[in-house]
């Protein structure tokens, strides 16, 4: 079998679209590296997205475009950064975060938002790899702490996140307001 195809220069190809062009069940090997998101990773990010939605039966909640991630990526006042794993211009994987502030550290902290590896590419390291590389960003930029949710009933990312050090901390909860009840929390009527 030959290799998976290559992008056109300057762009990345999505799994999705590698996966269409190679036999099903046979995953994509080669050289993985992890290294920062470029503009063309964008739909290769949200088609990982996507899985990961559906791996978490949230899909009902999914809403992002091409273009909201473009622009929180790489806009003019980016919300996130996103560290991808790639593997021969594939990208199989991505870790999307942003910098949250702790009162009591008195120091920025790195807040992960998404891991997430496609399934035909686990075993392979790249979620440990992609979680080193953050957590040496989180010391070179002087954070006092990297941290992230799960899912209380995947506990297969549990026992990964504990393995690698992590505290599941399970006195604390998220709290958050979305929707209409955002607007009327923010609205000015009283």
């Amino acid at each position: 079998m030959s290799a998976p195809a290559r992008p056109p220069e300057g762009r990345a190809t999505s799994l999705g679209e590698d996966v269409a062009q190679r036999q099903e069940g046979s995953p994509v090997s080669g050289h993985a590296s992890v290294r920062p998101a470029r503009p063309e990773d964008v739909a290769p990010i949200l088609t990982l997205m996507r899985g990961l939605a559906e791996y978490e039966n949230l899909t009902h909640l999914f809403l992002a475009r091409d273009e909201d991630l473009q622009d929180a990526l790489f806009g003019p006042h980016p919300a996130a950064e996103c560290l991808v794993a790639d593997v021969e211009d594939v990208v199989v994987g991505y870790a999307l975060f942003f910098h949250n502030y702790s009162t009591f550290l008195g120091r920025r902290g790195l807040y992960l938002e998404d891991l997430y590896v496609h399934p035909d590419q686990r075993g392979r390291g790249l979620g440990k790899r992609l979680l080193r590389a953050l957590a040496a960003l989180a010391v070179e930029r002087r954070c006092g702490r990297f941290e992230w949710s799960v899912l209380d009933w995947n506990q297969p990312a549990i026992d990964f996140y504990e393995a690698m050090g992590a505290d599941v901390l399970p006195e604390w909860r998220i709290v958050r307001v979305t929707g209409e009840a955002l607007a009327r929390l923010g609205s000015t009527d009283e």
